[in-house]
């Protein structure tokens, strides 16, 4: 599992099943395919017995950093913001595909809170081939145990 569409497949195959699961869960509907949610990025709409919770989903198979990657630009070259700044989700769910351990992260929350500590965090970037060219992603390296003890109503999951 090196492809980050496979690792997102999986994580967001997961986390539905997980949902489904719930006895709150009235429906799970995934909107990733969805232009009108894409451009939210909103990946899932969780009804429950308490009402729509609007979700993006981040895979990841980097456990073994204790880190989470907060993107900043998912394209640097084209200046697109990553998605971590502006999702419209209610909850960003994070997932490592390799332990099977989800991060619920109450956003916008998570997202005001890094806005303010992320210089305190390490940079980092990747690049991703396409076709002859490539582009690059950047974010943070921000540790879990930071983010759990500095933001409230952040939830871990084994599933």
């Amino acid at each position: 599992m090196h492809n980050a569409q496979e690792v997102a497949k999986l994580a967001a195959t997961d986390i539905e099943a997980w949902l489904r699961s719930q006895k709150e869960t009235v429906s799970v509907t995934n909107v990733e395919d969805d232009p009108d949610y894409q451009c939210r990025d909103i990946d899932l709409i969780w009804t429950s017995h308490q009402g729509e919770v609007l979700i993006e989903i981040k895979g990841d198979r980097w456990n073994k950093t204790r880190n989470f990657f907060f993107e900043t630009y998912s394209n640097l070259e084209k200046g697109t913001p990553g998605c971590f700044l502006y999702t419209e989700a209610d909850w960003l769910f994070y997932y490592f595909v390799n332990t099977r351990q989800l991060y619920r992260l109450p956003m916008p929350k998570t997202r005001e809170w890094f806005k303010i500590t992320m210089r305190r965090f390490r940079e980092r970037s990747t690049t991703t081939p396409v076709g002859t060219s490539y582009y690059t992603t950047v974010g943070r390296l921000v540790p879990i145990t930071t983010v759990m003890m500095e933001v409230p109503g952040i939830k871990m999951e084994q599933l």
